[in-house]
């Protein structure tokens, strides 16, 4: 029966062993809930709340009441002792995050029955010696049952809720001490069913008289049952020096020492199993005080006291309004760790950023720390060159100037060649070479550069600004004709790109603008210059297209 008992324990004690160590989680709960705090601790959560004291307030726990059931034994001068059920009830309250009181009572049945027997020893048991007579050498196995009461107050102490690497566990190891008081009685099985004592010396015949070696000890207990009725009529000896409760009942003050582990189900449940000793300052809770050793003709008597153990399988729950679960399942660096990774209410200082040279770009991101007073920058704050010629915008006398101008003095100004067609044209216009003589003249001037990033195709804003200079000069030289020249004839997708781009131009100029397509020269493709560089020139006088078809229609970007 023992052994089916302590399977039936392992068993439920698999079933639940995962789901304990699987529990983890976030938070346990919420420090600013002021709902959670006792009225007493209210002006503590306040300070706490407006940074005015770093501790929080210790939240308002709940009370944990369970139930168990187990074996409980006696270890006393019987020897053979056997497991018999118990049960007990407690309540349990935390008052810190290690240390909570317990409060238990528990009921218990053990029993004994000796495969030795006695020959002399039992002389001085005041009961026995009435029953069964030493001088006549009657052989005596001891027996007998005993039902205890206890009443205890308990210290436990967590060992395992103190936690660094995890937020919380579904398993809590436990140790517990405390004092109580215990009561017990205790009876003998003296007497047959007829009022007649045992004859035990059928048994000792049966396993080899007065010299027996007492080897088969589970044969003598099998054959010690088969004999006895059960029934423990006689009540046991008792000390008439102990204290006495209810008509009479032995008590004694103990000392309750033991262990235990919790697996949690879930916020309200948990499962227990424990292992607790008591020990008291009697050596009757078995019902003999002297422990007989040596052989049948020559025995000594020796006297210690006895104590009790109660292994138990338990099933406990969380009771409480308004308040978090006990204690001892919650990590008190649940708050700090959650402050450090996520901070709700740390009080964090305004951040202070160094921006050595004051262009709106701390020094950890400015690529050029150095940066002149009032020079606008990027993002990257590198001062800005619209036309790319190196002489930085706060500096450039000359904001735009077009790529063929280029290299610039030291102002941003550039110097531009005349074009052999306009050299040419003007010489005609000078000489009335043209109908009308000078009014066909052209006096557009230079015109600037668009710069496309990568191998993008969308004109940038500085790109769009650009262009509008370029339409109003169209607007008020009506008679000028402009050629859009994209480079690039490396490869196909180099070709196809330089025509994206210039196609991308003229109808913006077309579209955006207003300006009419038949005053473009659509050139792609050409050499001897930046592929990433979009030319316009003054073209009157030229003749060529002002759309061509696209050279790789599969390369195309849009």
């Amino acid at each position: 029966m023992t052994g089916k008992t302590c399977k039936l324990l392992l068993g439920l004690l698999l079933i639940f062993v995962s789901n304990a160590f699987a529990q983890d989680g976030n938070s346990s709960y919420d420090l600013r809930d002021s709902s959670l705090i006792p009225a007493r601790r209210i002006p503590q959560h306040n300070e706490f709340l407006n940074n005015a004291y770093p501790f929080p307030a210790k939240p308002r726990n709940e009370w944990e009441v369970g139930l168990k059931g187990g074996l409980s034994s006696v270890s006393g001068d019987v020897r053979a002792w056997l497991p018999t059920f118990g049960i007990g009830a407690h309540v349990r309250k935390a008052l810190g995050y290690v240390f909570s009181l317990r409060m238990e009572y528990d009921w218990m049945r053990a029993k004994g029955l000796n495969w030795q027997p006695s020959y002399y020893g039992y002389a001085a048991n005041t009961v026995l010696s009435k029953i069964y007579s030493a001088a006549a050498h009657q052989p005596v196995f001891y027996n007998y049952r005993t039902t205890i009461q206890e009443l205890s107050l308990q210290g436990v102490i967590t060992l395992n809720n103190i936690r660094f690497h995890k937020a919380k566990t579904g398993v809590a190891f436990y140790a517990l001490g405390g004092i109580g008081l215990a009561t017990y009685s205790t009876l003998y099985n003296a007497l047959d069913a007829n009022g007649n004592p045992y004859d035990y010396q059928a048994i000792v015949n049966q396993f080899g008289g007065n010299g027996f070696t007492y080897k088969n000890r589970k044969d003598i207990k099998k054959a010690l049952k088969n004999m006895m009725d059960g029934s423990f009529e006689t009540l046991a000896e008792r000390d008439g020096s102990q204290p006495t409760i209810f008509g009479g009942v032995p008590f004694k003050p103990v000392l309750v020492l033991g262990a235990g582990i919790q697996f949690k189900l879930n916020n309200k449940f948990n499962l227990a199993l424990e292992d607790k000793v008591s020990i008291t300052k009697s050596d009757l809770i078995d019902g003999q005080q002297w422990q007989e050793t040596g052989s049948i003709t020559v025995h000594a008597q020796t006297r210690d006291f006895d104590s009790y153990n109660f292994v138990s399988l338990g099933l406990n729950y969380n009771i409480g309004r308004k308040a978090v679960e006990p204690l001892w399942w919650i990590n008190p660096l649940d708050y700090a760790y959650g402050e450090i990774n996520a901070p709700r209410h740390m009080k964090l200082p305004k951040p202070v950023l160094d921006d050595a040279d004051g262009d709106g770009v701390t020094d950890q991101f400015d690529h050029e720390p150095n940066t002149p007073a009032g020079c606008p920058v990027d993002t990257h704050g590198v001062s800005r060159d619209t036309d790319g010629d190196g002489v930085p915008d706060c500096k450039d006398k000359e904001l735009i100037t077009p790529t063929q101008c280029q290299p610039v003095d030291a102002d941003g100004v550039g110097k531009c060649p005349d074009p052999a067609c306009c050299r040419e044209i003007s010489a005609k216009l000078d000489s009335g070479g043209f109908a009308g003589g000078g009014k066909g003249r052209c006096s557009i001037g230079d015109l600037p550069s668009i710069t496309f990033k990568g191998r993008s195709v969308t004109l940038s804003k500085d790109g769009e600004a650009l262009l509008a200079t370029v339409a109003d000069k169209m607007r008020n030289n009506p008679n000028c004709k402009v050629a859009v020249i994209g480079y690039g004839e490396s490869s196909k997708s180099a070709q196809q790109l330089s025509w994206d781009r210039v196609n991308d131009v003229i109808k913006y100029l077309v579209e955006k603008e207003g300006i009419s397509s038949d005053r473009f020269i659509f050139r792609y493709g050409q050499t001897g210059g930046d592929e990433n560089t979009i030319d316009l020139k003054d073209a009157t006088g030229e003749e060529g297209p002002n759309t061509v078809p696209a050279p790789h229609p599969n390369l195309r970007k849009r």
